[in-house]
């Protein structure tokens, strides 16, 4: 096991090599570049003097005197000494290859520079942001699996009852509504949209929070998320719950659990035992891509909605800027979480069920 977890480690490398190359080219020949946007929102300037020190380029006047713009669409009014400056500011005047090969020299020294339009590092930016996503993504993940997998087990065991259907309708009705619809509809009922002012609108904690004892700190924080959080984890039960559902019924079928009655095991024992073990492989297997997903991906429009500064409303936003510095960023720390997720969970499959060798030929 040890020597398989040493050579996953070694293919993280290249693999991560391949999926950042991939991405610097895709999102450098996408139209409508970091440049466009500065220009965009420049376009009134007019005055090479307030360029310079908007730029606060060292060597401005040597760039404006050395550099030969072959024209750049989006320049509009700016003349050609205005633009090259904006070039060189977001570094646009060197080669593809060459600011792709300073892009990999950064990354293999955890450099990863300033954001383009937000005046700040983006290790700033992401430090900032990341409290909320963790917010979100733990408590909601947790909440669905500890509510999802219990659920699925108690449907198997109860299979074509009347609680088995109802739940299922339930489960149905829940995953029909969007998120949004559903964080929409609870901030109308009761954050003061038209009935009950009982939760706040925005933010994660209130603005005294500072001041606050500790007990009313705790209580603040999850007065807070709770709607975000109810938003979230509502629509997401019935998948997973579906999922144990069906893998304990195809479990409980088998040969070994036949056999295990015959050798007069309860059916706890059985259940524990045998039928958890096997049944939660493909769940574990799912585990990676459901962490990276609900960390950073399910809570965008919920972080819009309820005014968060997550991760995932600031790789939105970037992305529609072009803050390149910042998208790339945040595409290496969701990569290489999800590389490292994917060796954690197999080391959990040798966990949950010793029985796995990846060694075996």
């Amino acid at each position: 096991m040890l020597a398989y977890l040493l050579r996953r480690l070694m293919l993280v490398i290249p693999t991560f090599f391949v999926i950042i190359s991939i991405n610097f080219f895709i999102i450098q020949v996408a139209p409508g570049g970091p440049v466009d946007q500065y220009i965009a929102q420049q376009q009134g300037i007019g005055d090479i003097n307030l360029l310079k020190d908007r730029l606060s380029g060292e060597n401005a006047d040597e760039v404006v005197s050395n550099t030969k713009t072959d024209g750049y669409q989006g320049a509009g009014g700016l003349t050609d000494e205005e633009l090259l400056l904006i070039k060189q500011r977001f570094g646009f005047d060197e080669p593809l290859l060459v600011r792709y090969g300073i892009m990999l020299k950064d990354y293999m020294t955890f450099n990863f520079g300033d954001s383009l339009f937000r005046g700040s590092s983006v290790v700033e930016l992401i430090v900032d942001r990341l409290p909320v996503s963790i917010t979100l993504g733990l408590w909601s993940m947790l909440i669905v699996y500890l509510i999802s997998i219990p659920l699925g087990i108690k449907k198997a065991l109860t299979n074509q009852t009347k609680f088995d259907y109802y739940s299922t309708l339930v489960l149905l009705v829940t995953s029909a509504i969007p998120s949004f619809i559903l964080a929409i509809l609870l901030i109308v009922l009761f954050a003061g949209g038209s009935y009950w002012d009982w939760f706040p609108l925005r933010g994660l904690v209130s603005n005294n929070f500072d001041e606050l004892s500790t007990f009313a700190q705790i209580k603040d924080y999850f007065w807070h998320i709770t709607l975000p959080v109810i938003a979230m984890v509502l629509t997401s039960f019935a998948g997973l719950t579906m999922l144990t559902k069906n893998l304990f019924l195809e479990e409980i079928s088998r040969q070994y659990v036949l056999t295990a009655r015959a050798k007069g095991l309860t059916e706890s024992a059985i259940l524990y035992k045998h039928i958890f073990r096997n049944a939660m492989l493909l769940i574990t297997s799912g585990l990676p891509a459901a962490v990276v997903s609900i960390f950073f991906g399910s809570s965008l429009i919920i972080e819009i909605i309820f005014s968060l500064d997550g991760l995932g409303l600031l790789f939105y936003e970037t992305t529609i800027q072009r803050d390149y510095p910042v998208i790339f960023s945040t595409l290496f720390v969701f990569t290489l979480l999800g590389l490292i997720l994917g060796i954690i969970s197999d080391f959990m499959y040798a966990v949950i069920d010793p029985r796995i060798d990846f060694e075996a030929k």
